[in-house]
């Protein structure tokens, strides 16, 4: 066992998401270091794309950034894992032991490089479902990963996993509006905007901040459904990990409770919880989870976004085309 994988996996989840951390560390060690290893794959993807290190820019000047390369080194770097060659970059060498040891379907791991592929080609948000569809790549995909860590198979358990993925980023959405704003990016439904008044390209002046906490708060809402749904999953996975699930489940759903709870100054500084706040919902998350081994998982509500079939997700996403050339020149 590759303990300075470890070491690595562990440095990264503590500098790019103190939120998931502290959950993280609930479940046994098993199945954490799995999850972390995962989680390192992620946040280097991610990075290697925005070229950033663990989501911030670098000190120093970096060289030229390609992002039509990067994602194509990503893909071929994620199918050589797949193939079981020797892994270099510490971040695919801790998602190959993770990938072929928990048979991670391959799948999932270009659905969450597709992700990457929409913010490169600057996907446009029209609709909600535009947005899930974005969140399903870049979050709910990851959650039908971990899941399958866990050892969860059931389709409705993975539903449930995918839901939570979808809760995450929409409260990530709300948090980041501003932040987003500032680097060119939007993910908040173009429709939503229109309808609250407030130009795309303005998203991030001081004088919409009012029409945009209505923004936020109505996405904040939207995500309160997939939380719930994502409550009824706990019941299908073993006590650890239930707990664990349950606590970043409750730490994210604080989040979103903050920012809409601060209205217009949700943006003047980024919204986290304090230590306090995080023991209190680890509490809660660990009855949640005991209280969940005296029920059965309630049927999943209708009218939630359904992450689609293989084959649509080929369709819809371009995958049977070369995903990440760049555009013609001219384009």
């Amino acid at each position: 066992m590759n303990e300075a994988l470890m070491d690595h996996a562990t440095e990264t989840i503590k500098v790019g998401s103190k939120s998931f951390a502290a959950a993280a560390t609930l479940f046994p060690a098993d199945v954490r270091r799995s999850v972390l290893m995962l989680y390192a794959w992620c946040r280097h993807c991610d990075d290697v794309v925005d070229g950033q290190e663990l989501g911030f820019a670098p000190a120093a000047a970096a060289p030229a950034h390609d992002a039509y390369a990067e994602l194509a080194t990503l893909e071929e770097q994620t199918r050589r894992a797949y193939a079981g060659e020797p892994m270099t970059e510490p971040a695919f060498a801790a998602f190959q032991e993770v990938a072929l040891g928990h048979a991670i379907a391959p799948q999932y791991a270009y659905d969450h490089l597709a992700g990457f592929a929409m913010d490169v080609h600057d996907a446009q948000y029209e609709t909600i479902d535009d947005t899930l569809r974005y969140c399903y790549h870049v979050a709910g995909v990851v959650g039908l990963m971990m899941s399958t860590i866990m050892g969860a198979k059931d389709a409705d358990v993975l539903d449930r996993a995918c839901d939570l993925g979808l809760a995450f980023q929409l409260t990530n959405i709300a948090r980041d509006i501003v932040a987003d704003a500032d680097i060119g990016r939007c993910y908040l439904p173009a429709a939503w905007l229109r309808e609250a008044g407030i130009p795309p390209s303005e998203l991030a002046l001081p004088e919409h901040r009012a029409a945009l906490a209505t923004v936020a708060a109505r996405l904040v809402d939207y995500a309160e459904p997939y939380y719930d749904s994502a409550n009824e999953g706990i019941v299908a996975l073993p006590l650890r990990s239930a707990w664990a699930i349950a606590t970043a489940r409750n730490v994210y759903r604080q989040i979103g409770i903050e920012v809409k709870a601060r209205g217009a100054h949700a943006w003047d500084v980024r919204v986290g919880t304090s230590k306090a706040a995080k023991l209190w919902l680890l509490a809660k998350g660990g009855v949640s989870a005991l209280t969940s081994r005296l029920r059965k998982m309630q049927q999943r509500p209708a009218g939630l976004w359904q992450r689609p079939p293989p084959e649509r997700r080929r369709a819809e996403d371009g995958l049977r085309a070369p995903r990440h050339a760049a555009p013609a020149a001219g384009a």
